[in-house]
């Protein structure tokens, strides 16, 4: 028996459509993640990005469970010396609500050059309105 090796031209990327709207930030992620990274196909493959588009709307209706609202704290570096910067979870519902959705899938997907392949499929509006209805995307349930 031979092994089927997927091709690039054998990949067919579809769009979804998630509404974020009371649903729990990492079940939601864990979900969009999946979907990115190809792993709901049967030809899922490690090396190559077999997954399709998702659109997540309503990113500022987000959940979380229990004292994070108070605790989760997001951090980055500016490449200075003594440049790390937090921003507490509030304000960064307040100011960013899309980048809270996308930190949590970048953290699920691969770490190297496939990774940001996929995070260029992810499109996250804090509203209920998107850019992409010529796509045509199928809603998808979390």
């Amino acid at each position: 028996m031979k092994t089927y090796v997927v091709k690039e031209k054998d990949v067919k990327k579809e769009w979804f459509l998630v509404d974020a709207e009371g649903k729990t930030l990492g079940r939601l992620a864990t979900r969009v993640a999946n979907v990115l990274r190809g792993k709901h196909k049967a030809i899922y493959t490690t090396s190559m990005d077999t997954g399709d588009f998702i659109i997540v709307v309503n990113a500022d209706k987000i959940k979380i469970t229990g004292r994070k609202d108070m605790q989760k704290v997001y951090r980055h570096h500016t490449g200075h010396p003594g440049g790390v910067r937090e921003t507490k979870y509030k304000e960064m519902k307040e100011k960013f609500p899309e980048r809270i959705i996308m930190e949590a899938v970048k953290g699920m997907v691969p770490h190297n050059k496939l990774g940001r392949a996929m995070m260029k499929k992810l499109k996250i509006y804090a509203g209920a309105g998107h850019l992409h209805t010529a796509q045509l995307p199928k809603t998808l349930e979390v």
